[in-house]
């Protein structure tokens, strides 16, 4: 089993800029993809970035530019930075884990963005 504890939520003003963390610990499979999602409300979720332990990093295209996903590895953390952010960045970030072992969901952590 895998646990993912994240943190670095909160209320910022448009503009502002925040940085979740993400830490894995557990059975963790040395080769692994981690990334972020995000659910605003009335929304489906949706993919906000990846990287995977190779140190691969992918971007949904309306996030590249303002948010920056980096890793890790030796503290099996994963970060992403946000910049410029915008009331419709609003959301649950949720860090995921996907790996041959199975596929693993942090808690969520809240992200408030105010005009």
């Amino acid at each position: 089993q895998v646990q993912l504890m994240e943190s670095g939520g909160g209320l910022v003003q448009a503009g502002g800029s925040l940085r979740l963390s993400c830490t894995a610990s557990g059975s963790i499979s040395s080769v692994n993809t981690m990334g972020w999602l995000r659910q605003a409300p009335g929304k489906q979720r949706e993919l906000v970035a990846t990287a995977t332990s190779g140190g691969t990093t992918s971007y949904v295209d309306s996030m590249k530019g303002r948010f920056t996903i980096s890793r890790d590895s030796a503290k099996n953390t994963v970060y992403l930075q946000m910049n410029s952010l915008k009331p419709e960045d609003t959301a649950v970030y949720y860090c995921k884990m996907w790996s041959g072992r199975g596929d693993y969901w942090g808690q969520g952590t809240q992200v408030t963005v105010s005009s």
